[in-house]
């Protein structure tokens, strides 16, 4: 199964808000994704629970 969901977050960086793309058939993922806004790295933990509903943790790449 393959589901991909918007969830909305603020860049640990600039504090403005961005949408991240996640996959949601993935449990947990670990990746770094250039903020929309202000195009500084951030740190993406995402995880799925067995309902396959997302939560995210970002933080600044270094951290």
């Amino acid at each position: 199964m393959f589901i991909q969901e918007f969830v909305e977050t603020l860049c640990p960086y600039c504090g403005e808000p961005i949408q991240l793309l996640i996959d949601c058939s993935i449990p947990k993922q670990d990746y770094i994704e250039d903020c929309q806004v202000c195009c500084r790295p951030i740190q993406v933990v995402a995880l799925t629970d067995s309902e396959g509903i997302p939560s995210i943790t970002v933080t600044a790449e270094n951290e």
